[in-house]
């Protein structure tokens, strides 16, 4: 059974906007980037937003955001990677959505992001190591909010959305997510 709120969580990578798009438009649910949103808001790159403000005030955003959506009337949500560091938001998606973890391995998730330039997090002299400590302090927190966990490695975003698909049929409902479709 599908139910028309659902929140891809996982590490920045992995690819939680494409494959949100294209579940979306596969299940003909409305789909909303929380980092888009939060930059449409703010007028400038998260990126920017952070080195000005700091990366508090951005998860104080952040966590305003993600409540709101969890309010709104469904959908499929892409997170952004830290999402999951505040209890208030973890607590928010369990209560509100069917939450996928697209789970990927830091080495994976260097291979697609080696060269971004958009991610706050990732503009240090390793990467790799910076990837490797998220996905440390990131993965048990992902697992705890997930009804369930996809992964994503080297599968193509249809692949990916195909086995998000299956896996929203077989997990259990969110507490207090929307109407089934």
């Amino acid at each position: 059974m599908l139910h028309s709120s659902i929140a891809l969580v996982g590490m920045p990578g992995a690819g939680k906007s494409a494959v949100g798009k294209e579940l979306g438009r596969r299940l003909h649910l409305g789909f909303t980037d929380s980092d888009v949103l939060i930059e449409q808001r703010i007028g400038c790159s998260i990126r920017e937003y952070f080195e000005r403000e700091g990366e508090a005030a951005f998860r104080d955003l952040e966590e305003q955001v993600l409540a709101e959506l969890g309010r709104s009337a469904g959908g499929v949500v892409a997170t952004g990677g830290g999402i999951v560091i505040r209890p208030a938001n973890r607590d928010c998606l369990k209560g509100a959505f069917r939450v996928i973890y697209l789970h990927a391995s830091a080495e994976d998730l260097y291979r697609r992001l080696r060269h971004d330039t958009k991610r706050p997090l990732l503009q240090v002299s390793d990467p790799l190591g910076r990837l490797r400590e998220l996905y440390a302090a990131r993965d048990a927190l992902y697992r705890e909010v997930a009804h369930a966990v996809v992964e994503t490695g080297r599968a193509s975003v249809g692949a990916v959305v195909a086995g998000v698909q299956q896996a929203l049929e077989s997990a259990p409902p969110a507490e207090g997510a929307a109407t089934p479709l």
